[in-house]
């Protein structure tokens, strides 16, 4: 048999050997305080999470784990990989999680736990935590923003990409120097997993995903400090992650920018309980309720653009998680009832005949102008025909919470209000929550904190 030609040596740095550079960027006060805004946003997101079906499941799971210094939500303090195996499951369980448009993920599910589990495990203090969690968004977001469209149509983003972000975050915590840190990206990546199938089912599979994601971070992370070294050119190598599963890859979205401001503030905070493609859509129907009553619709027509048509064009809903996928449901429940809550995309809500018989007066079609701004912008319009021969049209360039239609600390603290007394937990204990986490960027303690997380 001959011998396989060599590898061709690369002209300059690997891919990852210059991320690890950009994450070595000293993290600033207001890099912090951003960052424990999106631990708040998370720990909501988990504590709901944890009092669902899939939630129960995993935390049932979780008992098969040793007891140790890391919170496992709702089994107390366990071994650090399960707390990051049960918490991962849990923060992506209401589709409320946060997310980058043009990297199509979400980085508070995996980044998060894993940083707080080792964190914990390690006796880190709340700067270091921090810190973790902003270099962990940084990671994550530069290579799923590379990875391209034609990933995202059989892969999920958060799934493969998440692995770099927690190794990322944990390499931070474990003060790994630059060539450790390539070596967790390496065999962080090596690890990637996660087909869209489930998308397709009524499953719980998603939270495998973000679990299994911040589970390998950490554990790369922990090998590197071992010295199991790990692939430099897991990215752009000749049977690394863009040639296996990337066909239209950006390399340069990887390394674009080094010395710009972080990308944990490029991270938008969603308002609603579905998935981001109906996030826009919403919005309209909000904006629509102001000038016309849902009983006079004739017909609408939801117009977006090819990626949300894909994703949430279901028009007869049958469950939660199907409902959270549909335009049609988001926008007739919104314009019945306002805001929608996390009772609107239950099975009594899907059942109720006024939401059912607006829902098919509603169709999906996709426009040019809002797939040409996709993903930098989640873009949606409604045109509307309504019974005495009117025509009413609402707009909506970007979704509530994006860095151009932006919510403020108090619509953030509200949503973690709201979810972690979904996730049943006492009011006292809530408000605690709230203030030990935004002050862990103002000299608050971690231990502080974590002693009163679910």
């Amino acid at each position: 048999m001959p011998s396989p030609a060599p590898a061709k040596m690369p002209t300059q740095a690997s891919l990852t050997t210059r991320l690890a550079g950009i994450l070595a960027r000293p993290v600033t006060a207001a890099d912090r305080a951003r960052a424990a805004r999106h631990v708040l946003d998370w720990i909501g997101c988990a504590a709901a999470g944890a009092n669902s079906l899939a939630g129960r499941a995993l935390r049932a799971h979780a008992g098969r784990w040793s007891k140790g210094r890391a919170t496992g939500f709702g089994v107390g303090r366990i071994d650090a990989h399960g707390a990051v195996l049960l918490n991962g499951g849990l923060g992506n369980v209401l589709e409320m999680d946060d997310v980058h448009r043009t990297a199509i993920l979400h980085p508070g599910p995996v980044v998060v736990p894993a940083a707080l589990a080792l964190a914990q495990d390690r006796e880190a203090d709340a700067g270091e935590f921090l810190d973790a969690v902003v270099r962990g968004y940084e990671a994550v977001i530069r290579v799923g923003r590379s990875v391209g469209p034609g990933h995202y149509r059989h892969w999920h983003n958060t799934a493969t990409c998440g692995p770099f972000g927690a190794a990322a975050a944990c390499a931070s915590l474990l003060g790994l120097d630059r060539q450790r840190t390539v070596w967790a990206l390496g065999n962080a990546g090596t690890q990637m997993s996660g087909v869209w199938q489930c998308r397709l089912e009524d499953v719980m599979t998603k939270q495998v995903h973000t679990a299994r994601a911040a589970h390998a971070g950490l554990w790369a992370a922990e090998l590197a400090l071992s010295g199991v070294s790990g692939p430099a050119d897991i990215l752009e190598g000749r049977l690394g992650l863009y040639a296996a599963a990337c066909p239209d890859a950006d390399a340069d979205a990887v390394v674009a920018e080094p010395e710009g401001p972080w990308l944990v503030f490029a991270t938008s905070f969603k308002p609603w309980a579905a998935c981001r493609h109906a996030h826009a859509a919403i919005d309209a129907a909000l904006l629509l309720r102001e000038h016309a009553k849902a009983a006079d619709i004739a017909r609408l027509t939801v117009e977006t653009y090819r990626d949300a048509a894909t994703f949430c064009d279901r028009p007869l809903p049958t469950t939660s998680h199907e409902a959270k996928f549909s335009l049609q449901h988001a926008v007739a429940v919104t314009l019945l009832d306002g805001p929608p809550r996390l009772e609107s995309f239950t099975p009594e809500a899907i059942a109720r005949p006024d939401v059912a018989g607006l829902r098919r007066r509603i169709q999906v079609q996709v426009v040019d102008r809002y797939g040409a701004a996709f993903p930098r912008h989640y873009g949606t319009g409604l045109s509307v025909e309504l019974g005495d021969g009117r025509t009413v049209r609402t707009d909506v360039p970007d979704a509530l919470g994006d860095p151009e239609n932006p919510v403020d600390d108090a619509a953030i603290v509200a949503k973690a209000r709201t979810l972690m007394d979904a996730g049943g937990l006492p009011p006292g204990r809530i408000e605690a929550i709230v203030a030990r986490t935004l002050a862990l960027a103002d000299g608050g303690r971690l231990d502080a904190l974590t002693e009163v997380l679910p």
